[in-house]
């Protein structure tokens, strides 16, 4: 069997490298495949036999297997694509195929795959596939507290409706009074002059008696808030001092909203006292304007600038946000008008972060968080499924995928490619010299069966 034996030895090798040389080469061509996973070779022997001796023991054959590099990180690239994404770490991401059009509606297979390949784009429908055509699947997304909803990833299609407009109610207001506001008619040494008339006191301000006003009050800033139409309206505040404090008297002020041009022309909305330290104090109610359950603003039941008009506002000074403290400037300073409301918008891109999550932005400078990108793990993810295109699928060795913890998500990148084409070259060198050497081995063992037939001739 000696002779026989080295054939079959050299044989196995010659399969066993020849199967080496088609991972090689798999690598070589897919060395630029996104997301692509090397296929490196083991080799193993297989006894043939012999004697329970050491002495009399023979070498026997070879196979190969194939060794899969899974959780062998490529290289990440950047990109200037918003929708490519690399994963960092472990996971893959969830994707499935098209399957038909039904009533003209898309379709997808049932069966989830995974994949490292993240180049995904938006098609014609606004679903995010990659160049093999695997779909991105992922969680929706409330859009009030931006939870995630379900637990079971579905197909991501990305909405091109408008964001709907939404109305101001909250507007958070912060401002340092001056102890002594420099009005136009302060003269600058008596500190009653720059108090406001008292016949103007505690009432909407008439148009005509709007100059008066102007001339006995500062600006208290302005911006732009929204009906629930989407309408802006633009809203100036302004500051009017009625009292200075005398003995336990606090300092007042009347706080005043602009109506865009009707009568009244300004609207006394509440009133504000502070001590000697220039903390705030008691609120009272105006004209327009009530104190809030916590006595730290005021809410506006309705309010008409212009032509146009709105509902609910809420001015609130929470956490010290009004002061009055001494300024030699005499105007309002540090102030500081934000709301919650904006006008419809339009989608204008979408933005991944490192979390997974695809945030839309509008027109209106709001932003959406719209879904979840999950990353799966698996226990043994080297026993996946090859599959075309760069994915794989789950196997009861590799596990059933887990989709939490994971990686982290870089996007407008790229994960290349983890086999190097050197590294291949090195390996091709060896197999081919591995390859001639078990061919060698036939042609010697057939050169010795030859010369012993030639014997008995």
């Amino acid at each position: 069997m000696g002779i026989y034996g080295a054939i079959n030895s050299a044989v196995s090798g010659l399969t066993a490298q020849a199967q080496a040389l088609e991972n090689i080469s798999g690598n070589v061509s897919n060395s630029q495949t996104t997301g692509y996973k090397r296929l490196d070779t083991s080799f193993a022997d297989l006894v043939s036999g012999g004697g329970a001796k050491q002495a009399t023991q023979v070498s026997g054959t070879t196979f190969a297997t194939s060794r899969a590099t899974n959780t062998v990180q490529g290289d990440i690239s950047a990109s200037d694509v918003s929708t490519y994404m690399a994963i960092s770490g472990e996971g893959y991401f969830n994707v499935t195929q098209r399957g038909t059009v039904v009533d003209g509606q898309q379709t997808f297979q049932d069966a989830t795959y995974y994949t490292r390949a993240g180049d995904f784009e938006l098609d014609e429908n606004n679903y995010l596939v990659n160049a093999s055509g695997y779909y991105l699947k992922g969680f929706g997304l409330d859009a009030t507290t931006g939870n995630v909803v379900g637990d079971t990833p579905s197909v991501i299609q990305i909405s091109d409706q408008p964001l709907k407009a939404k109305a101001t109610v909250d507007i958070p207001y912060q401002a340092n009074l001056p102890r002594v506001p420099h009005t136009t008619n302060y003269d600058g040494s008596t500190e009653s002059t720059a108090l406001l008339s008292a016949g103007l006191q505690n009432a909407n301000i008439a148009s005509a008696n709007a100059a008066t006003f102007l001339n006995e009050s500062i600006s208290g800033g302005s911006t732009t808030i929204y009906n629930q139409n989407g309408t802006a309206m633009n809203v100036e505040v302004r500051w009017a001092k009625t009292a200075n404090a005398a003995g336990a008297v606090n300092d007042k002020w009347s706080m005043y909203l602009s109506s865009g041009g009707n009568d009244p022309a300004w609207l006394e909305v509440g009133r504000a006292e502070f001590d000697s330290a220039g903390k705030m104090g008691t609120l009272t109610a105006g004209t327009i304007g009530t104190v809030n359950g916590t006595g730290n603003g005021f809410d506006v039941a309705n309010l008409t600038v212009g032509s146009v008009a709105t509902t609910g506002l809420k001015f609130s000074f929470a956490n010290g946000s009004l002061t009055q403290f001494s300024d030699p400037t005499g105007v309002a300073t540090s102030v500081d008008i934000t709301q919650d409301g904006y006008a419809a918008g339009v989608l204008q891109g979408i933005s991944i972060d490192e979390s997974g999550r695809i945030n839309a932005s509008y027109s209106n400078n709001q932003t959406r968080g719209l879904f979840k990108i999950p990353l799966a793990t698996f226990d043994a993810e080297q026993n996946l499924k090859r599959i075309d295109g760069a994915a794989f699928a789950a196997t009861p060795d590799s596990g059933e995928p887990r989709l939490s913890g994971g990686g982290s998500i870089t996007a407008e990148s790229l994960e290349l490619s983890n086999a190097d084409i050197a590294s291949e070259f090195s390996k091709l060198i060896v197999t081919q010299q591995a390859y001639s050497a078990n061919s060698r081995i036939v042609n010697s063992a057939q050169q010795m069966l030859s010369d012993a037939l030639n014997m008995v001739r």
